[in-house]
């Protein structure tokens, strides 16, 4: 063993070398410190610096290290859930695909069948007289049947036009029943009835629709 002389010794000079260390750190010039003098600093200058830039190293590689995979999980979990929401979609059209193509086609049937009840840009005047036989039918006296200018709207025309007829009250009656069944679409709009010499006037605006060509690609015209 050390003999207890030597040991005091010892801690003696570690106490100098330390007050002595302390001394230097406190006179110092710390704003005149130059790193590229950095190795004629003080050896326990030195060995702080050395700890540290140990200490700064050290967290910087532990925060990277932590950092990248974290944010690699992130934008993992995120593709994870775009990728289920796809394949749940996906899955649902998949299961869904005969029944929806069902109703695709129920759904182009009935607007075929829309489009057969709107008459051609040729079918107009066959309309109109249409609705001349339907008031003579009636024993009804036609004024007149005078069509408007047609009306453009997103997707089809309207095609406005005036009736004026005179005749009983039930025979006016009966006339619009069968306008209004009529297999085109034909709709009745400001009705107005007044007494004439031999029964009733009726004055009111009818209205037809036809398609717009360029609205509706590859749709034909009513029944040819």
């Amino acid at each position: 063993m050390m003999p207890l002389e030597a040991v005091r010794s010892r801690a003696a000079r570690l106490k100098a070398t330390l007050r002595d260390q302390g001394r230097q750190l406190r006179e110092l010039p710390w704003r005149e410190l130059d790193v590229k003098e950095a190795g004629t600093w003080p050896a326990s200058l030195q060995a702080l610096m050395a700890v540290v830039l140990f200490v700064a190293a050290g967290g910087g590689a532990q925060w990277f290290l932590a950092t990248t995979p974290r944010a690699q999980h992130h934008r993992l979990t995120v593709e994870e859930s775009q990728a289920l929401q796809r394949f749940e979609t996906l899955s649902y059209q998949a299961v869904n695909l005969a029944a929806m193509e069902r109703q695709m086609a129920e759904l182009d049937q009935r607007m075929q069948q829309v489009l057969r009840m709107l008459p051609g840009d040729a079918e107009v005047p066959a309309l109109l007289d249409a609705i001349s036989d339907a008031a003579r039918e009636q024993q009804l006296d036609i004024d007149s049947i005078t069509l408007r200018p047609a009306v453009t709207r997103d997707f089809y025309l309207e095609q406005p036009f005036d009736i004026e007829v005179r005749g009983g009250y039930h025979q006016i009656a009966a006339f619009l029943a069968r306008v209004a069944a009529m297999p085109r679409i034909v709709t009745l709009h400001d009705f107005t009835l007044k007494p004439a010499a031999n029964g009733l006037h009726l004055s009111m605006l009818a209205k037809t629709y036809r398609y717009r060509d360029e609205a509706l690609p590859g749709a034909t015209g009513g029944d040819q």
